[in-house]
């Protein structure tokens, strides 16, 4: 009998079954028929600490005991309390205020809602649009699809989509002769629409350094700077989804403070409970609270989720960022790691093109005359291939990227590099 579970991402009809996972400890997998797997994304970039963490397991079984789950509405615990208090310390310090959520896709919702019900609330009526980038991923709900309108995936949705208007995204990659022109050109676009309807505009959304599903596109902080500078004159919330970026992933433990920028709304979710459990939060100004802050019930910001502030999703949330607050060269040494197995396994490999690190994400493209992007064959081929070797790796199309867990050691990472070359030069 075939199973039950239709799963993301997947042609059911030509895709093989998938592999029942017994367990998991550290950087490994282990597969119900004994092989153990190297999980080199991270299980889809939430895992930080690595697989059944015992400091993570410990806060969740604590918390079981306690309050496993209450209604978030006129009710609060401690769990939600510290770990809201501990995010505000390592933010920006114009981020004072916490919504909870329960994944990435709802955390850009909110920001979503959020800052258009801020203008309205402000009498500005107009400011009903919203900026994007090119390439740009927020997220599967029709809103954030709509900030992202470029993946190819979501054509079929274009007529439940709103309009938004899109800025090039400056990718870039080391000796990039073009990058000057690139920012130049993204930034006299973004100027022009300002100029021309900046009193329209809500909002600008943006993955701050990386953008994750577009193909592990890099920009410099610089860029981000100067995007800062140029929407606040118009003012233009500036809105940072940081759902994968966030928690160490960029080499700072937010892309905002390796930026030196404060966005007026942050996302945060993927890492943010460690990888344990689903948990998200949209992290506001006090300006944008204030708005919502009135004796009349319906300028509330009405908005939930059912398991909205769930302790047991807090706790392992507080037990993570001590971790990521006590080690925090765990995921700062990943950068250096990365450059050493480029250099020592593909820096002289003929197949590849534009290797780019950020923090603990490395990403280059495989060089194909087929079909490139996100639906390009090679990257089933590649991922399959790396399944037989034992190494999770899931390639966005001909883009093949490593974000592993903060626990991977240099042996392990050397061996990842190892493994590209000798697939690379098999295929």
């Amino acid at each position: 009998m075939t199973s039950p579970i239709w799963q993301p991402f997947t042609q059911m009809k030509t895709a093989p079954p998938p592999l029942k996972v017994v367990s998991g400890k550290g950087i490994l997998l282990e597969l119900e028929d004994g092989r153990q797997i190297m999980d080199c994304i991270s299980s889809w970039w939430v895992t930080l600490h690595g697989h059944s963490h015992p400091v993570l397991a410990e806060a969740l079984y604590t918390q079981a005991q306690t309050l496993e789950q209450v209604i978030f509405a006129g009710f609060t615990h401690e769990p939600a309390e510290q770990l809201a208090a501990q995010l505000l310390t390592h933010l920006p310090p114009n981020l004072t205020r916490v919504f909870f959520s329960d994944n990435g896709s709802t955390a850009v919702e909110v920001a979503l809602k959020m800052a258009y019900q801020y203008w309205q609330r402000q009498g500005e009526t107009q400011r009903t649009r919203f900026l994007g980038f090119e390439g740009g991923y927020h997220g599967d709900t029709v809103g954030a699809m709509s900030i992202g309108q470029g993946s190819l995936w979501w054509q079929s949705f274009a007529p439940l989509l709103f309009h938004t208007d899109l800025i090039p995204f400056p990718a870039t990659f080391p000796g990039d002769p073009a990058l000057a022109t690139r920012e130049a050109e993204a930034l006299a676009k973004l100027e022009h629409l300002l100029q021309t309807q900046g009193e329209c505009y809500a909002g600008i959304f943006i993955e701050p350094l990386v953008q994750g599903a577009g193909g592990m596109r890099m920009c410099r902080p610089q860029f981000l700077q100067a995007l800062a500078q140029l929407t606040r004159p118009y003012g233009v919330l500036l809105i940072y989804d940081e759902v994968m970026t966030g928690f160490g992933r960029t080499g700072e433990l937010f892309a905002c403070l390796k930026s030196t920028t404060a966005p007026d709304l942050i996302c945060l979710s993927k890492g943010l409970s460690g990888g344990c459990l689903p948990l998200a939060v949209t992290v506001a100004t006090e300006a944008i609270y204030q708005a919502f802050y009135q004796d009349d019930a319906t300028q509330a910001f009405y908005h939930s989720h059912s398991y909205t502030g769930n302790p047991l999703a807090c706790a392992t949330g507080l037990a993570s960022l001590a971790l990521l607050a006590e080690t925090p060269n765990r995921y700062r040494r990943l950068e250096k790691l990365h450059w050493q197995g480029y250099q020592d396994w593909l820096q002289n490999c003929p197949a590849i093109e534009h290797f780019r690190v950020c923090g603990t994400i490395s990403a280059m493209e495989i060089k194909t005359h087929k079909d490139p992007g996100y639906y390009s064959q090679l990257g089933s081929l590649l991922k399959a291939r790396f399944l037989e070797a034992g190494f999770l790796m899931r390639p966005l199309g001909n883009t093949l990227y490593l974000m592993p867990p903060y626990c991977i050691t240099s042996t392990q990472i050397d061996a990842v590099y190892k493994a590209i070359a000798h697939i690379l030069s098999e295929i």
